[in-house]
C-alpha cells in the first residue's frame, strides 16, 4: 500500500511556479479583534466592548432618507453611510443593491442616468413612505446610538497600519523592513507616553 506524503501533496496541488506568501502573523490577536468588533462589510457592526454595540441598520429607511436629500448611486450611498457613522456602519453591496431593486419595484424610487452613471431618486410614493416612517432621527443615527466613534476610528486606523506593515513585510527590502520596525516601535512608545500624560 502506497503511503502518501501530505506536505508534498499540498505543494503539488499549487502547481509549478506557484509562490505561496508566508502567512503574516496575527500580531496581538488582530484577526479576532476585527471579528469581535465588527470589522466586516455587512449590515453593520456587531460590536460590544468599550465601543458600545451598534444596532443593525435599517437599509431601506436609510436609502429613502438619503434620496430625500439628493439623487445618489448605490456606491455613493454606501460611502455616505460609512462617512456619516464614522466608519461604524458600511452596508455591503449585497444589502444595498437588492434593496434598491425592491424599492424600485415597489415604485418608491426610480432609476436615472447622468453622464453615464446610474443614480436613483425618490418618487412621490417614496416621499410619502418616508413621511409615514416618521422617525425623529435619521436611520444612520439610530444605528450608532451608544457608540463611541473614536473607538471605531481607532480600530480602523489600526487595521490600515496592519495593511501597510504587511505590504512592507512582503514587498520591502531588508532596510525598509528594519526602518518599519523602528517606526512601529516609536509609535508604540508615543502611545504609552500618551497614556502616561507625557505626550
Amino acid at each position: 500500500m502506497r503511503r502518501g506524503r501530505p506536505q508534498e501533496g499540498r505543494r503539488e496541488r499549487h502547481g509549478p511556479g506557484h509562490h505561496r506568501h508566508e502567512e503574516f502573523p496575527d500580531f496581538g490577536g488582530w484577526r479576532k479583534f476585527r471579528h469581535d468588533h465588527g470589522e466586516h462589510r455587512g449590515h453593520g457592526p456587531r460590536g460590544g466592548g468599550r465601543g458600545g454595540r451598534a444596532r443593525k441598520g435599517d437599509v431601506k429607511a436609510a436609502i429613502l432618507a438619503l434620496l430625500a436629500e439628493r439623487p445618489m448611486g448605490g456606491y455613493e450611498m454606501i460611502q455616505e453611510l460609512e462617512d456619516r457613522t464614522g466608519g461604524v456602519w458600511r452596508p455591503s453591496p449585497g444589502s444595498i443593491y437588492p434593496t434598491l431593486q425592491l424599492l424600485e419595484e415597489q415604485g418608491l424610487i426610480e432609476a436615472g442616468e447622468t453622464a453615464g452613471k446610474k443614480h436613483y431618486d425618490l418618487t412621490e410614493a417614496g416621499r410619502a413612505a418616508l413621511s409615514e416612517l416618521g422617525a425623529d432621527r435619521k436611520p444612520w443615527e439610530e444605528a450608532i446610538e451608544g457608540i463611541n466613534p473614536n473607538y471605531w476610528q481607532l480600530g480602523g486606523s489600526l487595521f490600515q497600519i496592519m495593511v501597510a506593515a504587511r505590504q512592507v513585510a512582503e514587498a520591502g527590502d531588508e532596510a525598509q523592513k528594519a526602518e518599519a520596525v523602528e517606526i512601529l516601535a516609536d509609535t508604540r512608545r508615543r502611545l504609552y507616553a500618551l497614556l502616561a500624560g507625557d505626550g
